[in-house]
């Protein structure tokens, strides 16, 4: 053999041994592809309820306000000293209670100087009517002329008007008078006294001598978003809508009021509609400034099919859940949701009673996913954690 066929040959050979394990490899790789397809995903772990059919409470919660029912603040008709106070700050006090005393002496002279004014002009007035009735006798007779007698009536009538006008001076000065005493126009507690006996005080000065609030009944102020308040008018068409004020840390004794008002304008910023609910308030519980949990009780929903909240999810198309389907695989639904109370959603359109919703795992969900249910018993939508 020459040297040509010699190196050839070896080509060859070499050639032929590298396709053999090229072949060899593809042969394994694709053994193992096969293996692969064939292995199973493990299930994914995860928590479910059923969705059941029931009759929801229709609630609207919110954030509330506490407000006196009125409040009114004192200040002095009239100026003078502060002679005397008559309560404590913070305390409790009676219509018509006696709040607070301005020195009245001078109010009492000028009551005086008005009566000996009024009698003196009583006593001309008198005279002056003695006079034009012998006037108008003696001038029938021809003893003066008409126009004396004339004269005598006109000066009668203009000292009558003297008597009117001291008349009401009399009842001004006596006004004044009754002002010295500052008595309280309404049940309810004191705040903080803005001046101390003995401070000269000005007649309705900018600032308030006391703020005096009712709490007895008590308001509670709310706000609902605007797209509830079809709901509530149709709800308070029917009669007065129940309200329940939680106080915090006292949740376990909810106040029971009546919802009272309702705004004429939604306010535009926010997108909320102003709601106000009374309260008997019999044990002062609510106090103004203080913040509650508000509960506007709208009625029943029957035959309502609800979930877990949980188990709703929002996504960019809009809220779903995860169904279990019979295979155990999970299928990715679209809904559509209604109030939400006691820890569960309606589902108005979606979903049936008795299929089964993920409420717990969804994370590691995808259409199709094969799932283990985690908790033995499947729960069923009654607002409880899975």
């Amino acid at each position: 053999m020459t040297g040509f066929a010699k190196i050839w040959g070896g080509r060859h050979l070499a050639l032929l041994a590298v396709s053999l394990l090229a072949l060899a490899g593809c042969s394994g790789d694709q053994g193992k592809d096969q293996k692969s397809a064939g292995e199973k995903k493990p299930a994914v772990p995860v928590m479910v309820a059923a969705a059941v059919q029931k009759t929801v409470p229709v609630e609207l919660r919110a954030i509330g306000n506490v407000e006196p029912f009125a409040t009114v603040a004192i200040k002095s008709q009239i100026g003078g000293e502060l002679q005397q106070v008559h309560f404590t700050e913070g305390q409790e006090v009676k219509k018509g209670d006696l709040l607070f005393t301005i020195d009245p002496r001078p109010y009492e002279a000028k009551l005086a100087a008005a009566e000996a004014k009024l009698a003196k002009s009583q006593a001309e007035l008198d005279n002056a009517r003695r006079q034009a009735e012998r006037y108008g006798a003696v001038a029938g007779k021809g003893y003066v002329s008409a126009e004396r007698a004339d004269e005598v009536r006109t000066s009668a009538a203009t000292v009558e008007a003297t008597v009117l006008a001291d008349k009401a001076e009399v009842a001004s000065a006596r006004l004044e008078l009754d002002y010295c005493s500052i008595r309280s126009p309404l049940d309810g507690f004191t705040g903080s006294l803005q001046a101390d006996q003995g401070n000269v005080i000005k007649a309705n000065a900018d600032t308030d001598i006391v703020t005096i609030n009712q709490v007895r009944p008590a308001l509670v102020a709310f706000a609902v978003p605007e797209h509830n308040l079809p709901v509530v008018q149709r709800a308070r068409a029917e009669g007065p809508l129940p309200v329940r004020a939680l106080i915090p840390g006292a949740e376990d004794e909810p106040l029971a009021g009546l919802l009272s008002f309702l705004d004429n304008t939604v306010d535009p910023a926010t997108g909320t509609i102003l709601l106000k609910a009374a309260f008997p308030n019999k044990d002062n519980k609510l106090w103004p400034g203080q913040y509650v949990n508000v509960v506007l009780e709208l009625g029943d929903l029957p035959d309502a099919v609800v979930v877990p909240d949980q188990a709703v999810q929002t996504g960019q198309k809009g809220q779903y859940v995860y169904v279990v389907r019979e295979d155990r695989t999970v299928e990715y639904r679209e809904v559509a949701t209604g109030i939400s109370a006691g820890g569960v959603v309606v589902i108005s359109d979606g979903l049936q009673s008795g299929e089964q919703v993920v409420t717990d795992g969804q994370l590691r969900l995808a259409p199709g996913i094969e799932v283990k249910v985690a908790n033995s018993d499947r729960q069923e939508a009654e607002g409880k954690q899975p």
